[in-house]
Parts: structure tokens; sequence; C-alpha cells
């Protein structure tokens, strides 16, 4: 989805790059993949999490092999913006929680190119 307020140095490659990404890391928070996780974030990696804690690279790995308690996890509404060697990523998500209602929120995902390729560095997570 390219948006308006897309950065001029964003390119189609990079935009096809992030949104293979963004994927991918819903998958593996589905997929409690935390292997992908490992060689995908950056070294000074930051989670904010629903409940207001912070974590940093080693907490979210925890955190990701542990698992989730939401399934059926979705996204819908995703924004690139590609900004230089930075790029945001937002999105709401619909899910099941463990008590089998639906929940939604959304997340910001902060990705920076790093040598070749992109490294998340910052991940924020809202629940509704």
């Amino acid at each position: 989805m390219q948006s308006a307020f897309a950065s001029s140095t964003e390119t189609a490659t990079d935009h096809q790059a992030l949104e293979q990404l963004n994927l991918e890391y819903v998958r593996a928070v589905a997929a409690s993949d935390a292997p992908w996780f490992d060689g995908h974030l950056a070294p000074d990696f930051m989670n904010s999490n629903p409940d207001g804690s912070l974590l940093d690279r080693a907490g979210f790995l925890a955190q990701i092999a542990r698992g989730s308690t939401v399934k059926n996890l979705a996204i819908e509404d995703v924004l690139i913006r590609v900004l230089g060697d930075g790029a945001l990523i937002h999105a709401r998500t619909t899910y099941t929680k463990a008590d089998g209602q639906p929940g939604a929120g959304r997340y910001t995902d902060v990705w920076a190119r790093r040598g070749a390729g992109w490294v998340c560095v910052a991940a924020n997570v809202t629940r509704l």
C-alpha cells in the first residue's frame, strides 16, 4: 500500500521488502518463531507491550518463545512509510483472546536500514 505520506526516497524495492518483513513478523508472532526474530531484530531493539512494560531484545525473544495468548491474529490497514534509512509500519490488528472473545489493537514497528537490509529497532503494541 503506497502512502501519500511516503518519502520521495522510498523505492518500490524498499516498500516490497518492508511489506514482506511485516507479513513475516506477524507470522512469527503467531507461530512463536523466536529464531526468525533473532535474525531480524537489531541488537538495540526495544518493545513496548500493551500492559506498558518495556522489553529489550533478550526479553522480547523470551516472550515470543513462550507463545502468545491470542489466536487468529490478522492485520488490516497497513501503512508503510519509508523515511530515508528508517521506516515506520503501522497496522490494525484483530485476534481472538484467550477467553474466546474478539480483540483488536494497533502496532507500530520501527525499521532501520543497516548494511544491505532492514532490521526492526522498536515495536509498540496496543490493545483496545
